[in-house]
């Protein structure tokens, strides 16, 4: 994982401030590069194939260890699974198994990356909202599953956008309602991805551990590229990893549209599924998922988290470094505001922290779009709001990325936009107001619209990285000190 246009960057208004941001931007980037960690989960020995290392088992799992299977009583090995990066799990898979592989399919975020496996078969769909490849995708994940047998084994692999990317509406429900459904709840009314999940859940064939339950009779290893969970929250509440069981219910998907006020606005063939509650077409339960053969792996160190590495990287930079937010789930335009209050208060009155200073936050933003179609994310408002409350400033520098690389949905709702890349997130510092407004940007009707991107590449704010599996969005604040 990289910045791709780091030099832009650095380039103008506060650049030592710059400079030392983008660096710790990039060591949380990089910290979200599963590759090295599956290397060490999975290993070959002549004709053994080992599986485990205590680092990444689930908190309190009840299994533990390194298993060790015997290639030659292996009769295929295959790759199944989605979400944004994934195919940075796979190619440390094909790198590690070889010729051993027989192959397999994941469903990767569409971005300006191209598909690199050789092994594993890979579709591109769309995040946040599924579209054709996803089903896609799907189909061909079902098709290749429909044969595996009990001397088979099973790598699934998942991240960040597990759910968009692995879509297969059920019967009488179109892929139209199920974007319809998606955008209205995500996009239009800002629901948070909890309150999201069980409906998406209900309305797929694949959601909600049926993915694992396809996997039978082979055994399986489920990868899932986060840093480890108590394995009680993994198998008894999850509704998000569909490797995994699902605690929801048809009943919490109508409760659910209902709490946003968004029922009646649902396509008709969504209400009517949700309502009949198919129970043939209910979603794997822990009770039954725990009989499956399978190990549980998520694939960061518990040390890494996406705070630890830009935390090491701002001390050896100078700074003091403060955690000082881990669940960030509010209204992104919102939280850049408050934070930036808050670095104002330390550069004036060198409280509550003495500068210099980096204020480090995490989470998973929110931006509810309403019927505004612009091109942005959650990170770009983030910063493009703090960036009118420090203007001025000669000491305050405030970035932010999704550390998957991409940020939000880019050009996606806006098709006549032409070739907009998909940025990661953006910077900016106490100059970036008059760089737009020398340019004539209004920053405040591009906060209106959501329409972020543009104005951030235009002032070479824009950050540029390339795709891998997110942990969270990662902000990062510095607070210089006098002498800078």
């Amino acid at each position: 994982m990289s910045v791709r246009n780091w030099d832009d960057l650095v380039s103008h208004g506060n650049v030592r401030g710059r400079r030392d941001a983008m660096a710790i931007l990039e060591a949380g980037l990089r910290a979200a590069d599963p590759y090295d960690n599956v290397c060490e989960l999975v290993r070959v020995e002549g004709d053994r194939l080992l599986v485990g290392n205590p680092a990444f088992d689930p908190l309190d799992s009840p299994w533990s260890g390194v298993d060790t299977y015997d290639l030659s009583n292996i009769g295929h090995i295959w790759v199944f699974g989605a979400g944004k990066g994934v195919q940075r799990v796979g190619q440390a898979l094909e790198d590690i198994l070889g010729d051993r592989l027989t192959g397999g399919h994941i469903v990767d975020k569409k971005s300006s990356d191209p598909v690199y496996l050789k092994r594993i078969e890979v579709t591109l769909g769309s995040h946040p909202v599924p579209d054709e490849d996803c089903v896609r995708g799907g189909q061909r994940i079902l098709e290749m599953t429909e044969s595996l047998a009990a001397n088979d084994l099973v790598f699934s692999v998942g991240s960040s956008g597990f759910s968009s990317l692995l879509t297969l509406p059920a019967p009488g429900v179109s892929l139209e309602d199920v974007q319809r459904t998606v955008y209205m709840m995500q996009i239009e009314r800002g629901a948070p991805t909890g309150d999201l999940s069980p409906i998406r859940n209900h309305l797929d064939l694949l959601k909600g551990g049926q993915l694992a339950a396809r996997f039978l009779p082979a055994r399986a290893i489920h990868l899932l590229a986060k840093d480890p969970r108590p394995w009680r929250e993994l198998v008894y509440q999850n509704t998000w990893v569909h490797t995994f069981p699902d605690c929801s219910t048809f009943a919490d998907a109508v409760a659910n549209l209902k709490a946003w006020d968004a029922w009646d606005e649902a396509p008709e063939s969504v209400r009517a599924w949700l309502t009949r509650a198919d129970p043939a077409y209910e979603t794997v339960k822990p009770e039954r998922y725990i009989q499956f053969p399978h190990r549980i792996f998520c694939v960061f160190h518990r040390e890494e988290g996406v705070w630890s590495s830009p935390r090491k990287k701002a001390e050896e930079l100078g700074y003091r470094t403060v955690l000082l937010a881990t669940g960030l789930s509010v209204e992104a335009s919102q939280a850049g505001r408050y934070i930036a209050s808050i670095a104002k208060t330390i550069e004036s009155k060198g409280q509550p922290f003495e500068p210099p200073v980096a204020l480090i936050t995490g989470g998973e933003m929110l931006v509810t779009v309403g019927q505004e179609v612009g091109i942005g994310g959650r990170n770009q408002e983030w910063a493009l709001s703090a960036a009118l409350s420090i203007a001025g400033s000669r000491r305050i520098v405030m970035g932010a990325v999704d550390t998957d690389g991409t940020d939000g949905p880019g050009a996606q709702y806006v098709p006549e936009a032409g070739d907009v890349p998909t940025l990661a997130g953006g910077i900016v510092d106490g100059y970036t107001v008059a760089e737009a407004r020398e340019h004539g940007i209004d920053l405040r009707e591009a906060l209106r619209h959501h329409d972020t991107t543009p104005p951030l590449l235009a002032l070479n704010s824009g950050i540029l990285a390339t795709q891998s599996t997110g942990l969270q969005d990662l902000g990062v604040v510095l607070v210089m000190g006098d002498e800078e």
